[in-house]
């Protein structure tokens, strides 16, 4: 099998060799080229030819976001990694980029005390992101041995099954890589009265999950809010948990509160959907309703499970309308999905789910995307 050839862009000299430097341990990736800004990067695309670009977000003569915007009209399926900063103002333009079609970002690391340290944390999210987005390598790698599809097959079918019938009193989202834009195409999908309240685990980092709360808030009938410890959950309102914290749910008397910890990370994550899944399954049980978005890894699977076996109820979005299909794969393949779903059809899912007039089986209506 050839190697994944990226196209590392970043004006910084020290950046370029140490992205190399890491690049260069792994014997199935390879440095196809270097750019030291947009333009650079632009006119050696076609000579090239990368599978996967990264892409700083400040650069001179033409920026993160200027470059992204022209590289899309030419390559408009080449994945594409922001390299950007921790702060404020990183965050708002990552979430730009990704609205503009980059497929995912790296933050840069700060205050680890050493280069060493450094690129420990850039190998540790840069490399298994490159592979997952590169699309021919990601199947190369899949398993293909009978069993393995055999096993995927059965459990679409058995997912596409209506299996029973669950009133929810709560929806658990889980969503990674890909999940800001699915989160900005399924929230605003729901309407302002929506019976229950909504928990969601998002991968990010601190800063950021502040920013896509207040940004999806912005263009959603339902309230959207970064948790904190002591919120009390209530209907039509959204949570996301914040960067660096694991997010739970604890029953006192009829109302239920969020709790946050920083115990260790769970499947690599902190927050963790496996985390926040199981508290849902141990304060709602058989009224749980958890739904498992695009993203890498496998975190919301275990969970999943805990879900199931208190009876309630899983849905996971399909192959073809995720970004990456591991996380919801992870939960089909399993067994764990009672349904699964194109992205613009679970907001009618979730929302027929949590009503009180709702029948099942329903019929199946289609959901208009909206616009991001």
């Amino acid at each position: 099998m050839r190697k994944i050839r990226v196209l590392i862009v970043d004006d910084s000299t020290v950046i370029r060799r140490l992205l190399s430097d890491i690049l260069a341990e792994d014997p199935e990736i390879e440095v196809a080229g270097t750019a030291a800004n947009g333009k650079i990067a632009l006119s050696k695309l076609s000579n090239i030819n990368p599978d996967v670009v990264t892409l700083d977000m400040e650069m001179p003569e033409m920026d993160g976001l200027a470059t992204l915007t022209e590289l899309r009209k030419t390559y408009p399926n080449l994945p594409v990694i922001m390299f950007s900063t921790l702060t404020s103002r990183g965050a708002a333009s990552t979430l730009d980029a990704l609205s503009l079609g980059a497929n995912d970002y790296v933050t840069k690391p700060a205050n680890v005390g050493s280069v060493m340290a450094a690129m420990q944390i850039v190998r540790q999210e840069l490399v298994p992101k490159i592979k997952g987005l590169c699309n021919w390598y990601r199947k190369a790698s899949a398993s293909t041995d009978r069993n393995s599809r055999t096993a995927i097959r059965v459990a679409n079918l058995a997912a596409n099954q209506p299996k029973k019938k669950v009133q929810a009193e709560i929806i658990a989202i889980g969503v990674s890589t890909g999940g800001p834009n699915a989160l900005a195409i399924l929230l605003p999908s729901l309407p302002k009265d929506l019976p229950v309240p909504i928990v969601i685990v998002q991968h990010m980092p601190p800063i950021f999950t502040k920013h896509l709360a207040d940004r999806l808030n912005q263009s959603c009938s339902i309230e959207i809010a970064e948790a904190k410890a002591g919120d009390m959950l209530r209907p039509g309102t959204a949570w996301i948990a914040p960067g660096n914290f694991h997010m739970t749910v604890k029953r006192s008397g009829t109302a239920v509160y969020i709790e946050t910890n920083q115990d260790p990370p769970e499947n690599s994550c902190r927050p963790a959907v496996d985390t926040l899944f199981r508290s849902v399954s141990a304060t709602y049980g058989s009224s749980a309703l958890a739904c498992v978005l695009t993203g890498m890894g496998q975190d919301g699977m275990r969970g999943c499970n805990t879900i199931r076996d208190a009876g309630g109820f899983v849905i996971a979005q399909d192959e073809e309308s995720s970004v990456v299909w591991g996380m919801p794969r992870a939960v089909v393949h399993a067994g764990l999905a009672d349904s699964v779903k194109p992205l613009d059809q679970i907001a009618y899912e979730l929302e027929s789910r949590c009503s009180r007039k709702n029948t099942f089986p329903f019929v199946q209506r289609s959901t208009q995307i909206a616009s991001s």
